[in-house]
């Protein structure tokens, strides 16, 4: 990735962010910007998605912000405009970074348990 690519990614990621949490979070939805990654060109930014949602669909919350893409897309631009000659097509995508790291962490606690219980039963034998 070049000095460009990442810069540009850090901007949309930050301008975005604001944009999503000021206008198109949900009632009782919060929608965080994990990542930006920025094609080469320029043209598109696949923009991971981290959603929390206790008691509601994440898809359905994809496809309010795909349906408001274009509003979003010209709300970016706004901000960003002379940095960019085209604004980049915008790609929500979800992403289970937090999701993974919690199924790893249940796992880790399982392990520690047993380990722990095989312990306590090593020392009763003796």
């Amino acid at each position: 990735m070049s000095i460009r690519t990442e810069r540009l990614s850090a901007v949309i990621k930050r301008d975005l962010g604001k944009i999503i949490q000021k206008n198109y979070q949900q009632s009782g939805s919060f929608i965080t910007v994990t990542k930006v990654d920025v094609t080469p060109d320029l043209l598109i930014a696949k923009v991971l998605l981290s959603v929390y949602a206790p008691g509601k669909d994440e898809d359905a919350i994809f496809a309010y912000l795909e349906e408001q893409n274009a509003a979003i897309r010209k709300e970016l631009a706004s901000k960003i405009r002379h940095q960019v000659r085209r604004i980049p097509e915008l790609h929500f995508i979800n992403d289970k970074t937090a999701e993974h790291v919690e199924k790893m962490e249940k796992l880790f606690q399982k392990i520690r348990k047993e380990r722990k219980q095989r312990e306590t039963n090593e020392d009763d034998e003796e």
